[in-house]
């Protein structure tokens, strides 16, 4: 069983496929298994990794010191990237975020630039530091605040047509001990323009017309504001696209893969 060692910490890890590699990294409901449908589409073009941050999946959950209680600091997710990138010893990289794990992608490819090329934000700034952008999407996320759970992430012409998979979707999360609302500081301090800029990674916007939490409107400034930045907008999709829209989620990463290893053999 491949495990990666995060300052102590034992992460759950799996490596598939051969070729460019892409790693993913889970939101707050998931863990390695809910790239299932990635996997199979992709390993045989790419290898592809997935993870369980800690807390999640099979990795451990480190406890608080005299306590038996699970404590968790979002700010310790990209060092867990970092280890899985270390331990496989991967070069060339792009990281695949969801949600809140494009927040931990981005600082891991800050952080190891030299391993990580490319890093697409999936429905997410990725914790950007930018006074307009985190207006923006404070206010996406006062309209999302008003739906139920489920039907910020899954359409409801989903769940209505497969409720076996939205059923399945739901019980992913209980295979995790950390919840969402432990991970509340993840993106504080985020870096600035700027400092990804300088960094020499590129960085993909990945995002869904259909996407409940974060607006395309709010993405596509965030890509003007980026220079450099590429933007890919799925119809029809919404935030867990993955999972529900699992073709075009494919194709768009794949594409995005190829474009961006592309550039690096050009330039």
């Amino acid at each position: 069983m491949p495990i990666a060692d995060s300052d102590g910490t034992s992460l759950y890890y799996e490596r598939h496929g051969s070729g460019p590699a892409i790693l993913f990294v889970h939101g707050s409901g998931g863990h390695h298994a809910a790239w299932w449908q990635q996997v199979a589409a992709l390993r045989e073009e790419f290898t592809v990794v997935t993870m369980d941050l800690r807390g999640f999946g099979k990795s451990d959950a480190p406890a608080r010191p005299h306590s038996s209680k699970p404590e968790f600091d979002g700010q310790d997710f990209p060092g867990d990237v970092v280890a899985v990138l270390d331990q496989e010893d991967l070069t060339d990289v792009m990281l695949v975020g969801q949600s809140i794990g494009s927040v931990a992608a981005l600082r891991a490819a800050l952080l190891r630039p030299e391993r990580v090329s490319s890093v697409a934000l999936g429905h997410s700034l990725g914790g950007i530091s930018h006074p307009e952008l985190k207006e923006l999407a404070a206010a996406d996320r006062a309209e999302a605040v008003k739906l139920p759970v489920i039907d910020r992430l899954l359409t409801r012409r989903f769940q209505q047509e497969r409720p076996d998979l939205t059923f399945l979707f739901q019980q992913m999360g209980t295979f995790n001990v950390a919840k969402m609302a432990d991970l509340r500081n993840l993106d504080t301090n985020g870096p600035s323009l700027e400092e990804i800029q300088n960094s020499g990674v590129k960085v993909a916007f990945l995002a869904a017309e259909k996407d409940a939490v974060l607006s395309v409107k709010t993405v596509t400034r965030a890509h003007e504001l980026l220079p450099g930045s590429h933007l890919k907008i799925v119809p029809d999709a919404p935030h867990s696209m993955y999972w529900e829209a699992p073709e075009q989620y494919n194709v768009a990463v794949a594409q995005l893969r190829r474009t961006l290893t592309a550039q690096k053999e050009a330039a």
